[in-house]
């Protein structure tokens, strides 16, 4: 029989991982290959947008691309057909048209084929009927990319000129920046309100005395000790058939106490008051299950739930959908598409969660039917929610291939998927009004508890619930008094974000997609405008700074409302055929004027002062606040005649100097503890005649200090006043300018010897720099040959 000279197609996804799984459900006459990610992009250096060109862009391949795109080319020549299987949002899109720019093969055979999840029935379906390249999606991701590199190009070097070098600013970033370092200025401002509340333990047991017990209970025993859990105290509670209430009313007044003189006066009234049950009513009540997990959702539970960070999150999902070796059953994608902002479920998922309910859990969890849950107005109703590609892998079936992120985030998906179409979960909840008369008056206590009468959803989802087990009661009964007292309490400031609370804002202002929350909580702190200490997001002063800088002189780039309708602009690009050239004349305009602006009339963030409530010490007169490379500091406002300085903390309270153990090394004056960019160090208390620095280690031990660089007699070959020295660093020694950092020569420590020699020959230091570069065989020099 003769061989066949059939050509193979060509499929191209992004990842090794993802050709590997997708390999295996199609046939022989199918070669797949890896992307790696996006091939080509505007190069980093230069803005690479044409503006006055209809804002066409100049894209090229990316650094470290280039093998696998040799590689692309050479199948593409030898394919009968290009499939291109990128990820099916906007991003994949574009990654998707890129290819097929780059490979060059015909449109005619060139298909698009999209799938939310990579499993066998959704890859032969794909296939079956695949499409072309969705130019909406991809000219909408295109204005995206242009936006965000106008946006980023234009202001950041304005921002290194004006307050520091390294900064960057962009579109969204900035926003989400502007959000906390407002909730921060909230936080500043509140006031904190006292008020007291009078809380009381009852129990039904009259002939018992528990006060000793509960006290004894409740006190933790050392001061390392921490007090009992809520979960521990209700079980105390429940075998000593007792329970907490609160004062609710005192006479016909709802009770409020703003001080100790009102409460204690209250509190006297009540120590002594008998005290009984006045009315109780049971009700039943029902807790329905959430939707399906989207991309904002699954990083906030996971966060929640599981502590992850969001990018923590984005990169196990990833893992998951793309696929995971089981063992015989081979590499299978455990879960849907993870980057989507849809509840929507295919019939056929919801047939298999119900199919599985009914057999696993019984018809009494399985509602009538199918739970169809409403998507927001934004949502892309083509994808699907995150959900298991087969409800029948359950977490324990296949923890044993997994590892422990990837086995906590599915059991994550799995259980929402399954409890997302339970039935409710019904309790019977019990409100108990307890009264007394006293001498000021009836008062009336308030609580109320709850028992699960039907677990539904929760059998699968466990929810935890603070509320309380009520012993048995009727209505008119007595009540003991197992404990009784006054408390005072302060009202609290609006809580700083966390990383699930930050998404949950961002999501709801509209600012950013899900493909883009984990990239912006990273960004923003790598650029050092926030910092997360015990999970909790605060500004920092360079954060402050910029996000003050960019709201004076860019406020529409600045304002959420603008932010949320350039978003819904790229969407109407995609879905409604939107102009994109249209939308990006639109923005520039605007933008363009601002940017004259701020370049005309933006002050350096170093000259400006800001008035504080301190007196220099040194001479008398005011200090102020002033802006340097580490944050925030105090400076006496007759700089540079009186050069005292000094730290303060976030508020701007000024930081006393605190004197170390230690002696300063070159002139013997006490050493300081200071705090810089890179954490705590010892800086001489002599400075700034002295600025002799000790480094900390993690434990606050000095450490050794670096020796002084060793000299080699060598000249400098570029500056011809210094000599070169041999200095150290992680990668080890090197040949330095002695006169650095004026002069930032580097040789490698391997041309020393040879440099020795070439001196004592009077063939060192060469005239050019040129001559140099050959001498020391660099790549200059061989283009100089040439």
């Amino acid at each position: 029989m003769a061989k066949s000279t059939f050509s193979k197609s060509l499929v191209i996804v992004e990842s090794r991982a993802k050709a590997k799984t997708i390999n295996k459900y199609l046939g022989p006459d199918f070669e797949v290959k890896a992307s790696m990610g996006h091939i080509r992009d505007l190069p980093s250096k230069g803005l690479n947008v044409d503006i006055e060109n209809d804002f066409e862009p100049t894209y090229d391949i990316m650094p470290g691309k280039r093998r696998a795109v040799i590689s692309l080319k050479a199948a593409a020549k030898k394919c009968d057909k290009l499939f291109l299987a990128t990820d099916l949002d906007r991003e994949g899109e574009a990654i998707a048209w890129h290819l097929s720019q780059v490979l060059g093969i015909p449109e005619e055979k060139t298909y698009r084929v999209i799938f939310n999840a990579i499993t066998k029935s959704a890859i032969q379906r794909a296939f079956a009927e695949p499409g072309k390249l969705d130019m909406d999606k991809v000219m909408a991701q295109q204005a995206r990319r242009i936006l965000d590199r106008i946006v980023g190009y234009k202001i950041s070097p304005l921002l290194w000129k004006k307050i520091t070098r390294g900064l960057s600013a962009g579109r969204v970033q900035s926003v989400a920046v502007k959000m906390i370092v407002e909730r921060e200025r909230e936080i500043r401002r509140f006031k904190k309100e006292e008020f007291w509340l009078i809380p009381a333990v009852f129990t039904t047991d009259l002939q018992a005395d528990y006060s000793r017990q509960w006290l004894d209970f409740i006190t933790p025993k050392t001061e390392n000790d921490n007090p009992p859990t809520l979960v521990e105290q209700s079980k105390w509670l429940l075998e000593h058939n007792a329970f907490k209430a609160e004062l609710h009313k005192v006479g016909d007044e709802k009770f409020k106490a703003s001080d100790k003189e009102e409460a204690h006066w209250i509190f006297g009234a009540l120590k002594q008051a008998r005290f009984k049950l006045a009315d109780m009513e049971t009700k039943e009540t029902i807790s329905r299950p959430s939707p399906p997990f989207i991309t904002s959702t699954l990083q906030q539970t996971a966060a929640n739930r599981l502590g992850f960070a969001t990018k923590r999150t984005d990169r196990v999902a990833q893992q998951l959908y793309e696929g995971i070796d089981l063992g015989s059953m081979g590499h299978l994608g455990l879960i849907t598409y993870m980057r989507t902002d849809s509840t929507h479920l295919s019939p056929e998922a919801l047939n298999e969660a119900r199919g599985y309910i009914n057999t696993h859990l019984g018809s009494d969890y399985l509602p009538e039917k199918a739970r169809i849950y409403a998507p927001k107005k934004t949502a892309q109703q083509a994808h699907e929610a995150v959900r298991p590609t087969d409800v029948d892998l359950t977490p324990a079936d296949i923890k044993s291939f997994l590892t422990d992120e990837q086995s906590k985030l599915y059991d994550l998906v799995w259980r929402r998927f399954v409890a997302c179409q339970m039935e409710p979960a019904k309790w019977d909840v019990t409100n108990l009004n307890i009264e007394a008369q006293i001498s000021i008056g009836r008062c009336c206590y308030k609580t109320a508890g709850r028992v699960l009468v039907f677990d539904g959803f929760t059998k699968i989802w466990p929810t935890s619930s603070g509320e309380q087990r009520l012993p048995p009661m009727k209505a008119g009964q007595a009540l003991a008094v197992v404990d009784i007292k006054a408390e005072q309490h302060f009202t609290k400031p609006p809580a700083r974000y966390t990383e699930a609370s930050l998404v949950k804002a961002l999501e709801k202002e509209g600012i950013g997609r899900p493909s883009t929350y984990a990239s912006i909580i990273s960004t923003i702190q790598e650029r050092r405008y926030v910092e997360q200490k015990d999970k909790k997001f605060s500004a920092t002063d360079l954060g402050e700074v910029v996000t003050d800088k960019l709201n004076e002189y860019f406020p529409r780039i600045m304002d959420i409302a603008f932010t949320r309708h350039m978003e819904e602009q790229l969407d109407k690009i995609e879905e409604q055929h939107l102009d994109w050239l249209g939308v990006l004349r639109d923005f520039y305009g605007p933008f363009k004027e601002n940017l004259d602006t701020a370049q005309d009339q933006m002050k350096h963030a170093k000259a400006e002062v800001t008035p504080s409530e301190y007196k220099c010490p040194k001479c008398g007169r005011q200090l102020v606040y002033r802006f340097g490379k580490n944050g925030k500091f105090l400076s006496c406002s007759a700089y540079p005649d009186c050069k005292f300085a000094c730290p303060c903390d976030k508020e701007g309270k000024m930081l006393e100097t605190k004197l170390s153990e230690h002696k300063c090394p070159v002139c013997g004056k006490p050493m300081v503890e200071r705090n810089g960019r890179f954490g705590p160090f010892l800086g001489c208390s002599g400075y700034p005649d002295c600025k002799t620095i000790l480094n900390l280690d993690k434990q606050g031990n000095v450490l050794p200090a670096k020796p002084p660089p060793e000299p080699t007699g060598i000249k400098c070959y570029k500056c011809k006043d210094g000599e070169l020295v041999i200095r150290k660093s992680k990668k080890g020694p090197f040949l330095g300018c002695g006169r650095f950092p004026k002069c930032k020569t580097i040789i490698s420590i391997k041309q020393l010897d040879n440099l020795k020699q070439l001196q004592s020959q009077g063939q060192w230091p060469p005239e050019t720099i040129e001559q140099a570069d050959q001498i020391l065989g660099r790549k200059k020099a061989q283009k100089v040959k040439k």
